[in-house]
């Protein structure tokens, strides 16, 4: 095992290590204080969608243990812990009553935290849009981008005095194509029109939100959190080099462009434009307002061929074999040098703020064996990842922190709760947490750092 207090020396001293939740997958009381059903809810609720049918009603009932937990966060030795923010708790229906109750428990979420010196990130949306607000399309609705701002002042006029950071979405990839287009997460749309028209509006109400942030609290530091794609061919040949190519327009240059180029991929434009929404002028502009970090998410490589198939569909590619044979328990290839070499890219093609690992970690669904939970290869997963990051540092890329996911098991949206990513084991029947192997490694390492002012310049 790497000795944590040896791995520790190859991050500079001022290097933040957090741990990540989501509040969907941990906070459970759906229908208390006020809090309206969110789509995941009736996502959850429909067979077929989630495993076991599985549902948030309970999850870590964390909203109940709140205390308990902020006080396992500052257990485990972290600096920082990003969290999100229900939009359900906060205004129900999406427009229209704020719920003092639901931002009455962020106030102690985030009272908490500083009584204990962590340091928060907030994340304004982690998935959980308010059901309410399907009725005009959900984020296939402009007006849902202009809802969402609203929601982004309320919070911030709240909350923002005492928050480190602020993100505005969490992996917009999951929540327009895995969610309009593959049909995996809620809402669970099949449809490219339908994708296109949620990719602009979660793209316009990002820039939306950063003009709300700004105006209620100049000071936070903004940013957007994208789990983008390490895209790599399949092989050499110049279909499979197109292909990856194509494949990171559609997977990465969606978000990134507009964001950070203020436009689309032109590839994309090309291909699918007539089935694009109608982009208003100034969109782009408010869309690319800069901005002061970006989180990036990372698990695993995307490996991809060209299909030549007459009927495939931009970007026309599939999948290609896995180059590793280790795989965690949801069947992730674990290929360490795709993370590197992913953000090495990123900062080739665009001009990116500093930059957080906001979220990596891997499935294990491993049990307690007489009261201790040995999650070695995902203690190897992370020593693994780790040296990946500790390599880009020294190389001069802009990576000031590192947020491990997740604090502890939980609801794994689609797998439901039989896919565990914690640091820490979380028994569903009792609640009771236990800090796992790969947790009392991260909790040494973590404790190396002493603390101070990480906050974004």
């Amino acid at each position: 095992m790497t000795d944590p207090k040896i791995f520790a020396a190859r991050f500079p001293g001022d290097f933040l290590f957090g741990v990540a939740t989501a509040a969907f997958q941990i906070e459970g009381a759906t229908k208390v204080d006020g809090r309206k059903p969110s789509i995941w809810d009736a996502f959850s609720n429909m067979p077929g969608r989630v495993f076991n049918r599985d549902n948030g009603d309970v999850a870590c009932n964390h909203y109940n243990r709140l205390e308990e937990d902020l006080d396992l966060i500052k257990e485990m030795g972290v600096e920082a812990y990003r969290f999100s923010i229900a939009w359900p708790r906060i205004i129900p229906e999406g427009t229209g009553r704020i719920n003092e109750k639901g931002l009455d428990f962020y106030d102690r979420l985030v009272d908490g935290c500083k009584a204990r010196g962590i340091e928060t990130y907030a994340t304004l949306y982690h998935w959980d849009l308010p059901l309410s607000l399907m009725g005009d399309g959900g984020w296939t609705a402009r007006t849902t981008a202009y809802a969402f701002q609203r929601y982004a002042k309320v919070v911030m006029a709240r909350l923002g005095d005492r928050l480190d950071a602020v993100a505005t979405f969490n992996e917009p990839w999951c929540s327009v194509w895995l969610s309009h287009l593959y049909g995996v997460h809620a809402p669970g749309e099949r449809n490219m029109e339908a994708a296109l028209a949620a990719m602009h509006t979660t793209n316009l109400a990002h820039g939306l939100a950063v003009e709300a942030i700004r105006h209620v609290t100049p000071n936070v530091p903004v940013g957007l959190v994208l789990n983008a794609h390490s895209v790599i061919p399949g092989s050499e040949t110049p279909e499979d080099k197109a292909a990856a190519e194509r494949a990171f327009d559609f997977h990465n240059g969606a978000f990134f462009g507009p964001v950070f180029k203020g436009e689309y991929p032109a590839s994309l434009i090309e291909a699918l434009g007539s089935q694009m929404p109608k982009i208003e002028d100034g969109d782009l502009s408010i869309i690319s307002q800069k901005l002061d970090w970006w989180g990036l998410n990372y698990y695993t490589p995307m490996r991809v061929t060209n299909n030549s198939a007459e009927e495939a569909i931009y970007p026309a590619t599939q999948g290609a074999p896995f180059v590793s044979q280790k795989v965690t328990d949801i069947g992730w290839e674990i290929y360490a040098p795709a993370m590197k070499s992913l953000v090495e890219d990123l900062y080739r093609r665009y001009e990116l703020p500093d930059c957080y690992v906001t979220e990596n970690g891997a499935a294990y669904n491993m049990g307690p064996q007489n009261g201790e939970i040995d999650d070695q290869p995902r203690l190897d997963y992370y020593v693994e990842h780790l040296s990946a990051v500790a390599d880009l540092v020294s190389d001069g890329y802009p990576v000031k922190g590192y947020f491990a996911w997740s604090l502890m098991d939980n609801f794994e949206w689609a797998e439901g709760y039989r896919m565990r990513f914690g640091l820490v084991y979380v028994d569903y029947e009792t609640q009771e947490r236990t800090i796992k192997t790969s947790g009392k490694w991260y909790r040494e390492l973590a404790s190396q750092f002493p603390g101070g002012n990480h906050r974004v310049a």
